[in-house]
């Protein structure tokens, strides 16, 4: 390994990595990250549950039931600290172009439809007051770049600047809500517990963290009094800690002025936040995906569901594992876990059958004593996102999984032909269960696959440098829970990557 500079110790010190870190860092730069070894995509009857009406009965009345349970603490994990920039690209473009006329289609959809924005009235007293003159009137004159400067930079709404969730998505008439606001509403409908406490944490940047803090300030009593619930709303940032090393192509630690460079680590940096949480049951979905009212009902039910499916999964793994704290169990037992373990886990070892009893007891405990976490799955539409597979592990075991293309090797025709053939994707719609049968809380951080992360390029200041990404939150570093796939209809997924999203019926 490059030999650390005395300053590059103290800066290692200051984000609290540790050398042992920055070579473990150095060693995956070096011989990049093996491709997971898939045994076929997870699809329905194989992998994937589908629920039927009577069993969706069965899982709400399942869910409500145990959060009208005394002193049960249930907490909404909302990702949050993405900017709000990327939305904007195409009027980006069209602000630095030459041309003072929208070209790309997406830009000139952007100005026919604009009225039906949720922003549009804010961005109007904008352009009122920064160029004296309406949105309609500056379109008539052909001053499209004032309206998407009063959008976009500090003089106006700054949305450029702003964080996703705290941009106006959704009109009603007596409010406009922010994805913040309606993850407040989800919360309530959902997640409130006997007491109707509803507890929200958002990962956010630290330079928006005031603002968020505000917005809630300006909110909570409103909407406490609408749902009849009391919000208790916390936020964490993405610790330094999580930061990755940058190097350059010949992987020697890249540096700026003398100054090793350090790049975030990805959404898999936030499993440390989501291990600060002293909570029973973690629902985590991401700050884009939203609805208005009139869509929530689809979502709120599954949301049930797929709760009162890690329920249902929670209380038979606590109980066999309580059975076999005993000294005594017949074969008929085991065997009986065995087959749990198979075909609601979906955890199959090829050589299981054949364990003696002490063994097989042994790889039970094992299996059984995890984190438990229901992803819900959609139909794959061409949206891009993870997706679910079968894949063998270390141990030997093959378990479900949900993997980014790039774990997957795309030159095996074998591989790529699996990938093809997948039929889902997860919207990151999920629900855990983190303590174990005692009421101990799991250590997260031990079930994570370090060998999962991945290295993409990218360049600074004209320079190319290589950034690694730790494990994603729910690929690699879920990648030792107990994972149980169900399907969830294509309405409940309803991100907003861009603006021009928000113009979709499910946002309007």
């Amino acid at each position: 390994m490059e030999v650390l500079l005395p300053s590059d110790e103290l800066i290692l010190q200051e984000k609290g990595i540790s050398k042992e870190q920055i070579e473990e860092q150095l060693h995956f730069f070096e011989t990049g990250f093996p491709f997971l070894k898939i045994v076929a995509p997870a699809v329905i009857g194989k992998g994937i549950t589908v629920v039927d009406n009577e069993k969706g009965n069965f899982y709400i009345n399942k869910w409500e039931s145990y959060r009208q349970k005394e002193g049960v603490n249930i907490v909404k994990f909302v990702p949050a600290s993405g900017a709000a920039s990327r939305m904007f690209k195409d009027l980006y473009e069209f602000l630095e172009s030459d041309s003072e006329a929208p070209q790309k289609s997406s830009v000139k959809e952007f100005f026919s439809q604009i009225e039906k924005f949720a922003f549009y009235e804010e961005l109007n007293k904008a352009c009122l007051k920064n160029e004296r003159a309406t949105i309609a009137e500056l379109i008539k004159n052909n001053k499209l770049k004032a309206v998407v400067e009063n959008l976009l930079l500090e003089k106006g709404l700054n949305y450029g600047f702003l964080p996703k969730g705290l941009l106006l998505f959704h009109s009603y008439p007596d409010e406009k809500r922010t994805p913040v606001q309606e993850h407040l509403v989800e919360g309530a409908l959902y997640a409130a517990n006997a007491a109707n406490d509803v507890n929200i944490h958002f990962t956010v940047s630290h330079q928006h963290k005031a603002l968020f803090e505000k917005h809630i300030r300006e909110t909570l009593e409103k909407y406490q009094q609408k749902f009849n619930v009391r919000y208790h709303v916390s936020f964490s940032e993405q610790k330094s800690s999580t930061d990755t090393l940058a190097v350059d192509m010949n992987n020697r630690p890249f540096r700026e002025n003398g100054k090793l460079v350090f790049r975030p680590g990805g959404h898999g940096a936030l499993l440390e936040n989501l291990n600060d949480l002293f909570a029973d049951i973690i629902f985590i979905k991401n700050i884009d995906n939203v609805v208005p009212d009139s869509f929530k009902e689809i979502t709120v039910k599954y949301k049930k569901i797929i709760a009162g499916v890690l329920i249902d999964v929670q209380q038979k793994c606590f109980d066999y594992l309580k059975e076999l704290e005993t000294n005594y169990l017949t074969e008929d037992r085991l065997k009986e876990m065995l087959r749990f373990t198979e075909s609601t886990l979906c955890i199959y070892h090829p050589e299981a059958n054949s364990f003696d009893a002490d063994t097989l007891k042994k790889y039970l405990i094992r299996k059984l004593n995890r984190p438990i976490r229901v992803c819900g799955m959609v139909k794959n539409t061409g949206e891009p996102g993870g997706g679910p597979f079968l894949t063998i592990n270390n141990d030997g075991t093959v378990s479900p999984q949900i993997l980014e293309s790039s774990q997957i090797n795309l030159n095996n025709q074998e591989d790529k032909q699996k990938m093809e053939n997948s039929t889902h994707f997860n919207p990151v719609d999920l629900v855990c269960s983190v303590k174990n049968y005692k009421g101990e809380k799991f250590d997260l951080m031990q079930y994570v696959d370090k060998k999962t992360g991945f290295i993409s390029i990218k360049s600074k200041n004209g320079k190319e440098l290589k950034a690694l990404e730790l494990p994603g939150l729910w690929n690699g570093s879920m990648s030792d829970w107990n994972t149980v796939f169900v399907e969830v209809p294509i309405e409940t997924f309803n991100p907003v990557k861009t603006v021009n999203d928000l113009l979709r019926p499910q946002h309007q």
